[in-house]
């Protein structure tokens, strides 16, 4: 079993403003950076091999924690295609039906990813950790971090999940030898600087 800690990036305009980022590449807003700063990873965390999505938002938020990530493709955000830079609000509103979101893990906005897309680009990057026999940590990104945790846990993305992955938290997993991920422990604090 090889460990796995992941988090999500720091807050950026976009997310404040409720503004659908997946691939668009926003960087941090001056409040995340200052936010960030103030993050302390787990003292077992910090000798761990890291890696990062290379979307700003996940790359900076490493280089404030101290860290020296890899860039890890895998790990962009989910795709949300011609919905991308729109107000999720706006969205529900209109062209996001009740219906299209209960789709779960086979959710999919026009021109973009779902959930099930994510699950089978992180396949393949988790089996190669797992053989690695590395402890890895990774700082990605809220669709990402839920799409690992429904393979960990067999969620379907209907209804809410047993632990929901938190933001400004570090999540714990252990990969099997061919890379399946469990749940060891979800919404560790990243602790405030003293």
């Amino acid at each position: 079993m090889v460990d796995l800690y992941i988090l999500r990036h720091g807050p950026t305009a976009w997310n404040a403003a409720g503004r659908i980022q997946g691939h668009i590449d926003e960087p941090l807003s001056d409040e995340g950076r200052a936010m960030v700063a103030r993050w302390r990873l787990p003292p077992e965390t910090v000798t761990l091999r890291w890696v990062a999505s290379p979307l700003k938002r996940a790359w900076e938020t490493a280089r404030l924690l101290g860290l020296t990530p890899t860039p890890e493709p895998r790990l962009r955000e989910m795709s949300w295609g011609a919905w991308e830079g729109r107000l999720l609000h706006e969205l529900r509103a209109g062209e996001l039906t009740p219906e299209r979101e209960e789709r779960g893990l086979d959710f999919r906005p026009p021109d973009g990813e779902s959930p099930r897309d994510v699950q089978t680009r992180l396949r393949p990057w988790l089996a190669e950790v797992a053989a690695g026999g590395r402890p890895t940590g990774a700082v990605a990104h809220a669709g990402v971090i839920r799409a690992l945790y429904a393979l960990a846990t067999g969620w379907d993305m209907f209804g809410r999940p047993a632990d929901k992955p938190r933001d400004f938290c570090i999540h714990r997993f252990t990969l099997t030898a061919d890379g399946a991920p469990r749940v060891v422990a979800m919404n560790i604090p990243l602790l405030p600087a003293p």
